[in-house]
């Protein structure tokens, strides 16, 4: 499969619809059934103790999913999350970004299924872990 829209095309999409997060979050790589995008962490993602909080690195492993297939499909606004499993594995270095290396491990006519390792920026070692399903809307 050849991909449908690159990095600039998906930065776009994002400014357009959902332009109430478009810059929390940086398209770094896009590949065949795989992306990087970085969490741009700021106050806002911190929970107390100066860690970055569950629901910021779980926005984080969503839109990665999301945007990998987009990638492959094209700007399909409807796409949804339909199941998700997360592990946290450790505690993400204070106030630094993250990285989401996200796979395709499946690209159906209705469903994708996505796997996701987070990564503090300058670390080895994953913070956490997702896999993801996401429901893909039929063509009208």
């Amino acid at each position: 499969m050849a991909l449908v829209m690159d990095k600039s095309a998906l930065a776009d999409f994002l400014s357009v619809e959902f332009p109430q997060m478009a810059d929390e979050f940086t398209v770094e790589e896009v590949r065949e059934m795989g992306i990087l995008i970085r969490l741009n962490v700021d106050d806002r993602h911190l929970r107390p103790g100066g860690t970055i909080s569950g629901p910021s690195m779980f926005a984080l492993a969503d839109v990665s999913v999301y945007l990998a297939v987009l990638a492959m499909i094209g700007p399909k606004a409807l796409a949804v999350t339909t199941n998700i499993s997360m592990d946290f594995m450790r505690k993400p270095a204070a106030a630094t970004d993250l990285l989401c290396d996200c796979r395709l491990l499946k690209l159906g006519k209705t469903l994708a299924v996505g796997d996701c390792l987070i990564r503090s920026e300058g670390m080895e070692a994953p913070v956490a872990r997702a896999s993801m399903t996401y429901a893909i809307p039929p063509d009208r």
